[in-house]
């Protein structure tokens, strides 16, 4: 993806070829509130290149104990959660 891709992100985000992972630590309201909002960037952005996530294949990877396990969403789809998370 273009460079201009993490412009406005406030998570971690990391591009490789056609690959694109966002990451953060979720213990608060404004964290998830974070997420989803680069979330939301990220959707924008490949709307405004004439692009497409493949959201069949975007998943969510909770870990940790405690985890509420918070549900996101790329455009109007929500992402499922990976089975390969970590309690």
């Amino acid at each position: 993806m273009p460079s201009d891709t993490d412009s406005g992100i406030e998570c971690t985000l990391s591009t490789f070829v056609d690959d694109t992972k966002l990451c953060g630590a979720v213990d608060t309201p404004e964290e998830w509130d974070a997420i989803q909002g680069d979330l939301d960037r990220l959707e924008r952005w490949a709307h405004a290149n004439f692009m497409k996530f493949n959201k069949a294949k975007c998943k969510i990877l909770h870990m940790g104990q405690g985890n509420p396990k918070d549900n996101y969403r790329l455009g109007r789809e929500r992402i499922e959660s990976s089975p390969g998370g970590v309690d």
